[in-house]
């Protein structure tokens, strides 16, 4: 009656019929486990935050955006304010070594060669390298992402600002090297693998709008397990 066993590491197994995965960062990992295809894989990119310091809020009064560029999934950067009364400016998209790699200098050599032996992630450097180079050296210097802030708040100036939190993004990319931007899903192999679905890519906003994403994901469930 309960086909498949979910073994967790540190935790008690779970008896169940289906399994629904959502993986986030590890994603194309879940998926593999159950003979899925490789592809697409996920290449971690980290998303660096300036906070404006408390003198200095005044100059924000809501969410600044920029006009997005179509090219690219990220929205470049913007000014949030928070509940908290915290206003976080950025982020910019550098290239993560480790799929944890919330800090500058984080690696790990498992994350760093599945993303170098990708096949789609050649193609998508040689497409915009100057772009992941701009990128990385702004994330050194708090001065260059102060500069394109200034696009929006010209009295701003790096004495207003100090590093922030970081966050990583899951970016599913596609062999032809192209970012994957809409929702993917796949079903495992194999007896046990077939019960298994997975979400292997869950466009941005997915967080704000994880309710929404959740009845879609039932939606789907019901529509091939019938129940």
């Amino acid at each position: 009656m309960y086909p498949v066993k979910v073994i967790g590491k540190n935790q008690p197994s779970v008896l169940c019929r289906y399994v629904i995965t959502c993986g986030g960062l590890y994603s194309d990992r879940l998926a593999r486990m159950t003979a899925c295809s490789k592809e697409p894989g996920i290449v971690p990119f980290r998303g660096d935050y300036l906070l404006l310091k408390q003198n200095k809020r005044h100059l924000v009064n809501g969410n600044i955006y920029p006009v997005p560029d179509p090219r690219f999934p990220f929205l470049g950067v913007h000014f949030t304010p928070r509940m908290d009364g915290n206003i976080w400016l950025g982020p910019n998209a550098i290239l993560a070594f480790s799929r944890q790699g919330y800090n500058l200098t984080d690696f790990s050599m498992k994350d760093s060669f599945e993303t170098f032996t990708n096949r789609g992630f050649w193609k998508l450097m040689k497409k915009h390298w100057k772009f992941a180079s701009q990128e990385l050296y702004e994330g050194f210097f708090i001065k260059k992402t102060v500069q394109k802030l200034q696009n929006f708040i010209p009295e701003l100036t790096t004495d207003d600002v100090e590093r922030g939190p970081s966050g990583v993004r899951a970016q599913a990319l596609a062999v032809d090297g192209n970012l994957v931007d809409d929702f993917v899903f796949d079903f495992g192999n194999g007896e046990l693998g077939q019960r298994c679905l997975h979400v292997r890519n869950a466009p941005s906003p997915a967080a704000t709008s994880s309710l929404a994403i959740a009845e879609v994901i039932a939606d789907k469930f019901e529509q091939i397990y019938n129940e």
